[in-house]
């Protein structure tokens, strides 16, 4: 039988909203570690108790919070995704190219939306976790990602 306990409750005043526009340079298909990007952002606005949210402005491009140990974790998640949507599966849409339509059904499999709650000015993100913008397309593009921090900052 499984057990579920509640830690400590803690309230924070909503009182700041911060945002900025994040711009990343993907080297094409693959994972980028944006996590000391998002947490330089909080630093800079003293951020302490709240949530940090991450929207990705495109369609074939996406946001994910993976394991940041062992970089085959992201290598096997590439082919997965390569198996579940193919480059040559028949695709309508081609007018990008072969990789686009795939990019796209990619993006919608792993999302282009985060948020991740922060205590005591850090991201509460498991030991191995680490966020990342997925590239799902072959060459490499300029991504942009709107960060925001809702919550109590200096």
């Amino acid at each position: 039988m499984s057990r579920i306990r509640q830690g400590e409750l803690r309230e924070s005043p909503v009182t700041r909203r911060f945002s900025t526009l994040l711009s990343v340079e993907t080297a094409g298909r693959g994972f980028t570690d944006i996590t000391a990007a998002i947490s330089r952002f909080l630093g800079s606005i003293g951020a302490r108790d709240g949530e940090v949210s991450l929207f990705c402005r495109h369609t074939s491009a996406s946001l994910t919070i993976q394991e940041n140990a062992d970089p085959d974790v992201r290598l096997d998640l590439l082919a997965a995704l390569d198996r579940l949507a193919p480059e040559d599966a028949g695709w309508v849409h081609d007018m990008e190219g072969p990789d686009d339509m795939p990019a796209h059904v990619k993006s919608v499999l792993t999302g282009i939306h985060l948020a991740v709650p922060v205590i005591g000015g850090r991201m509460a993100l498991g030991t191995w976790q680490g966020i990342y913008l997925v590239e799902h397309r072959t060459r490499a593009h300029r991504r942009e990602l709107v960060v925001a921090f809702v919550g109590d900052a200096h």
